[in-house]
């Protein structure tokens, strides 16, 4: 009797513990969500451990203009991981004997051009492809996306309109989302049905996503669709995605269909034999360097564990999934307002913090020793550099007597021509011709030296005239007032453009530089994060 006396006040006691570490957690949960004020947009937060539902609550409001609340329930918008499951789709083809990883996307679609290199679904799957981010070419035509109610065929329309790449297949990790417009068009032709249709089917349906669906026809009314606001000053706008394209982005979801989606595939159960290992299968660059994008996922380790991953944003919706499969633990975190984008607190992040412990020592990184250089064979390496991929400017300059790099710091020597920055996590080395970067992800960059700009009214005549480009069906024209020289591009968006080496400038439209044949301006070329050296002819 004492012995069993003692067992249920050791129960009680290790169950009262529990209850209380509980209650710690779910508090420093709610401190950490106090940003969704009542009466504000908010979000939803769902927990799952080995399949079940620990955790799941929702902040904020779904319908500001009608004062709905925002519940478990409402629909909102994932973004880019939607991504995962147009890959999932294209997995399921191939399982089929419909296509292969391998193909050449000019099998199924033939109107892209040819562009001298083979580029296949796998290299699409893992932005690999060197294809230009769509979108990112309409909004250098002036039309962002949610300014026209774009659909897959006008996506379609844009890519095959690009006569280059933004590299050579392989050579680079470059996020683009028409890779996943594409599949969203390949899987409608190898298997007769939408996306859309064929998800529902073999995904969302098998894996009892009852909340699940795309957003393929923006005017379909959705219910306990929760509207997206953005912030514009003190008070909030609608901010939604007007458009049709989808596969991209465009899943209509709950926190909670992700976490069932999250045990579905993790447990193998994505196809037969089951999916996984392709879900999670990543090949290296051409340079032979890894890296971690798989089918529609982020792939890596966290505090000693491994994780899968994907965040997403479109209009002012936000997302974020993540699971670690080691500890049976996912995280699905969904957003209607964008207000806290600049927020250096990620609440997803936090939200997993508290429950990822430590699984590996903390190694010391060894930080090579800085030396000291003549202030006169510093300034030798200051100027102006462009990267020649992108057509990108950098500057090397002296402040204090020590070299700094715009966009990157302060350069701390380790040999006469070696410097290092961001912890070590970034190398710089000088060269006759310029300098190489490397950086964390070990990609290298050969910068060239260049001329910086010296720019009199006559030097910015030459670059005055009108310009088109047959890539983004745009014109943009160049003038030179108040000694500045400034694009236009009807009806009246206008900026300056300022310099930065020979024929090269910054601008809110992105980089730009201008070409020459036989010292005589040619063409400009315009350079954004997702799209490359999109031209511009001089014809006027």
């Amino acid at each position: 009797m004492k012995k069993l006396a003692l067992t249920l006040v050791f129960l009680i006691t290790y169950l009262f513990i529990t209850a209380q570490s509980w209650q710690d957690t779910v508090a420093r949960i709610e401190k950490i969500f106090t940003r969704y004020k009542s009466g504000m947009p908010g979000a939803q937060l769902a927990i799952g451990r080995h399949g079940k539902v620990i955790f799941s609550k929702a902040w904020g409001m779904a319908d500001m203009e009608h004062n709905v609340p925002l519940t478990t329930e409402s629909i909102s918008e994932a973004g880019s991981v939607s991504k995962q499951f147009t890959a999932a789709a294209i997995l399921l083809l191939e399982q089929q004997g419909k296509l292969s990883l391998d193909d050449d996307v000019r099998k199924h679609i033939p109107e892209l051009p040819d562009y001298g290199y083979k580029i296949t679904l796998r290299q699409m799957m893992q932005h690999k492809s060197g294809l230009k981010d769509w979108g990112a070419v309409a909004a250098i035509a002036g039309w962002p996306r949610s300014t026209k109610t774009y659909n897959n065929d006008d996506a379609l329309y844009i890519i095959s309109n690009q006569k280059t790449l933004n590299f050579k297949p392989g050579d680079e990790y470059l996020y683009s989302n028409s890779n996943y417009n594409l599949f969203a068009i390949i899987v409608q032709r190898v298997s007769g049905m939408s996306l859309a249709d064929f998800t529902r089917k073999n995904i969302f349906e098998p894996a009892g996503m009852k909340h699940t669906q795309w957003r393929d026809n923006y005017k379909r009314i959705v219910l306990n669709r929760a509207l997206a606001y953005s912030k514009n000053g003190s008070s909030y706008q609608t901010n939604m995605p007007n458009e049709y394209v989808y596969g991209n982005g465009g899943l209509l979801t709950t926190a909670e269909d992700l976490l069932i989606w999250c045990d579905y595939y993790l447990n193998g159960k994505l196809g037969t034999p089951s999916l996984l290992e392709k879900q999670l299968a990543t090949t290296p660059l051409n340079s032979g360097i890894m890296h971690g994008y798989a089918a529609g996922l982020f792939t890596g380790t966290a505090k000693g564990w491994k994780f899968v991953s994907h965040d997403g944003a479109t209009a002012s919706y936000r997302a974020n999934l993540e699971a670690y499969p080691e500890l049976g633990l996912s995280f699905a975190w969904l957003s209607n307002t964008s207000e806290f984008d600049n927020d250096t607190n990620n609440v997803a992040e936090l939200v997993a913090d508290l429950f990822i412990p430590g699984n590996e020592p903390v190694a010391k990184k060894e930080t090579p020793s800085s030396i000291s250089i003549p202030k006169e064979k510093l300034y030798n390496y200051t100027g102006w550099y462009r990267n020649p991929r992108s057509g990108g400017p950098a500057r090397l300059f002296l402040q204090n007597e020590k070299l700094y790099a715009t966009q990157i710091g302060l350069l701390s020597p380790v040999s006469e021509n070696i410097f290092t920055a961001g912890n070590g996590n970034v190398r710089i080395e000088m060269n006759s011709k310029g300098f190489l970067f490397i950086g964390s992800a070990k990609d290298s960059i050969s910068f060239t030296a260049v001329d910086s700009a010296k720019l009199d009214e006559k030097a910015m005549n030459e670059y005055t005239g009108e310009y088109y480009s047959d890539e983004a069906e745009a014109k943009f024209y160049v003038s030179v007032k108040n000694g500045r020289l400034l694009m236009l591009q009807k009806p009246k968006t206008e900026f300056h453009l300022t310099p930065t080496y020979k024929d090269g400038f910054e601008s809110p439209a992105g980089i730009v530089y201008f070409e020459r044949e036989k010292n005589k301006v040619i063409n400009l070329k315009i350079s954004v994060g997702r799209a490359r050296n999109v031209e511009f002819r001089k014809i006027k």
